[in-house]
């Protein structure tokens, strides 16, 4: 039997499939943002897109590049023992992943200005009205009477509600305690990163499901099965992040210097 045949094979091999297209998924939104930023006739639609890229920048190259780490760890994975020694290539996969959270500015020096630049310093206004965008399009999800589309939904008003609390939390940390807001920083990125990635899959899903009809396009077929996927097993990690940032801050602050 291929080692595909076995369930915990096809996990990892999915996990990284959904994760992958989350992230470039995000990476296109942003840019289309980008596009909109310098050409949309409209002066203020230009400034509201050129406010969401300044937002998501920090996102798209964070996220990606420490989930980068996480896949390409897991592509040894799959290979087993011949994945960690160089005949199939897949750990050199995973040692040029290894830079990408450390050059162009650490990610947590990313996250950090996620937080203070993108979210204190503009009152959360910008990630309100990413917020208001994904509830519109999950709302449109809600009314589809197909059950893929229903449980991505449910997935994805979650991670929207975690994402909207913790955007709340940093807000009323920072005006009390910036230090607070900074050490969540970190996972408020992951949070960020991984609720958009969820939500525009779901979208993606949406129109696969529009455009499939009556055929069998294996390409569009893929698509909602990967976005459910994305939001059955790795959504989750959004109520995880929302506990560890309006939970955990204070202990990340907690030791002395010397006990470290």
């Amino acid at each position: 039997m291929a080692i595909l045949g076995h369930p915990d094979v096809r996990r990892m091999l999915l996990s990284m499939k959904a994760q992958t297209e989350a992230m470039r998924a995000l990476a296109y939104y942003t840019a289309a943002a980008m596009d909109r930023a310098r050409h949309d006739p409209d002066g203020d639609a230009r400034a509201r897109q050129a406010a969401l890229v300044d937002f998501l920048t920090p996102v798209v190259k964070a996220w990606p590049t420490d989930l980068a780490c996480e896949i390409a760890s897991t592509g040894i994975q799959v290979h087993g023992g011949m994945g960690f020694i160089e005949e199939t290539g897949a750990a050199q996969h995973f040692r040029d992943a290894r830079i990408t959270p450390i050059y162009e500015g650490t990610n947590g020096i990313q996250a950090r200005d996620l937080v203070g630049r993108k979210v204190l310093r503009e009152g959360g206004q910008t990630a309100r009205a990413l917020i208001a965008a994904m509830r519109g399009d999950a709302a449109a999800l809600g009314c589809a009477a197909d059950a893929d589309l229903g449980a991505i939904h449910a997935r994805v008003e979650r991670g929207i509600a975690a994402f909207e609390a913790a955007t709340g939390w940093l807000l009323e940390a920072g005006a009390s305690d910036p230090r607070l807001a900074a050490a969540a920083a970190a996972p408020y990125l992951r949070l960020v990163g991984t609720v958009a990635g969820g939500w525009l899959l779901a979208r993606g899903a949406a129109r696969a499901k529009a455009r499939l009809g009556d055929g069998a396009d294996p390409f569009l077929a893929a698509k909602p099965v990967t976005a459910r996927f994305y939001a059955e097993n790795v959504m989750p990690q959004a109520d995880a992040l929302l506990a560890a940032i309006t939970e955990g801050a204070g202990t990340v602050l907690a030791l002395a210097d010397d006990q470290f």
